[in-house]
């Protein structure tokens, strides 16, 4: 059997610096809150990480906006994310769905700078 893979591995845990290179906007399966996902590389792999647009998901979208410099706008539009530069913890986190299933996920937390970050890991 011959095949052939064009994707990257997720990324493995730990600190990471990163490049936002797609965004895509959508609404949640279960609640239909607005959500938009991003997908984060750099030349190891990548991670998506979703961002909710509700009350429970702002401290978290505000660290992410102050990491990538766009902390002082009023509004921001979800264009201006691709290309941002940041660094991020990569992670594992388990929780049980609404149907009662048991989900592990890798996230993306505790935003920084991109310049904060060890540049080997440059995109």
């Amino acid at each position: 059997m011959k095949f052939h893979i064009d994707e990257k591995p997720y990324l493995p845990e730990g600190r990471q610096t990163v490049k936002v290179t797609e965004v895509e906007e959508g609404k949640s399966e279960h609640k239909d809150i607005p959500f938009f996902n991003l997908r984060l590389e750099n030349e190891e792999g990548f991670i998506n990480q979703r961002f909710y647009l509700s009350e429970p998901g702002e401290p978290f979208l505000a660290a992410f906006l102050k990491a990538v410099g766009l902390d002082d706008q009023k509004e921001v539009d979800t264009k201006q994310l691709k290309g941002k530069s940041l660094s991020v913890m990569v992670e594992e986190r388990s929780y049980e769905d609404p149907q009662g299933a048991h989900k592990t996920i890798k996230q993306a937390t505790d935003f920084q700078p991109a310049e904060k970050a060890d540049q080997s890991n440059r995109f």
